[in-house]
């Protein structure tokens, strides 16, 4: 495995660039906080592209994934290793993390769904997933999405960008939009954290 990833020093934008290359997968990955932008995603998974897509424009990011893996033998790869390199990108863009608000909570809707997410920019990795599907949950889009999927990337994610992660599913009965609302969550969520809103490391250790 390969992997790379450069904070610009010029703090508007806070932005990233991330290679990760295994055997089983290709990943690169462009992330800029807080200036909006493009947003394009291809990962071979057009659900997950779509859930990815989430992430840049309700986070208000401008984002650049594109990935290349063993889909023939499953999607796990190509979704884990998209999520390390997002969360590698974010932690490099971020930096020292001086003047971000660091916590953020949301409540976020989608149609019969609800979904809460809260989180620190802690600098330690954790996550908390408790979104229970219909047990008649199927594969998404084509090539499918296994929903389970959704887990492995935020644990991925969040190891990655050294983040506590909290995301509760309050109610929902339709497997897409849980999905989708939980991405939307987070990104809303992240919007926040990352404001710069003072110039201070958000932490009584001087460090995170």
């Amino acid at each position: 495995m390969t992997s790379s990833g450069t904070a610009s020093e010029d703090a508007a934008p806070r932005s990233a660039d991330v290679r990760r290359v295994t055997k089983e997968t290709e990943v690169r990955v462009h992330l800029a906080l807080g200036r909006g932008g493009p947003v394009s995603v291809s990962t071979g998974l057009p659900f997950f592209d779509h859930m990815i897509s989430q992430l840049g424009t309700h986070g208000g990011f401008a984002l650049d994934v594109s990935a290349s893996g063993d889909l023939e033998v499953d999607a796990h790869h190509t979704v884990e290793d998209v999520g390390l390199a997002l969360g590698q990108a974010l932690r490099s863009a971020l930096g020292d993390k001086a003047g971000a608000r660091r916590f953020a909570s949301v409540s976020v809707p989608l149609d019969e769904a609800l979904c809460d997410v809260a989180l620190d920019l802690s600098g330690r990795p954790f996550l908390l997933y408790d979104v229970e599907l219909p047990p008649d949950s199927g594969p998404l889009g084509s090539p499918s999405f296994e929903p389970q999927l959704a887990e492995e990337f935020w644990r991925a994610f969040a190891s990655e960008a050294a983040l506590t992660l909290h995301v509760a599913l309050r109610y929902g009965r339709n497997p897409h939009h849980i999905i989708e609302c939980s991405f939307k969550a987070v990104a809303r969520a992240l919007r926040e954290a990352v404001r710069v809103e003072g110039g201070d490391v958000p932490s009584t250790k001087g460090a995170l």
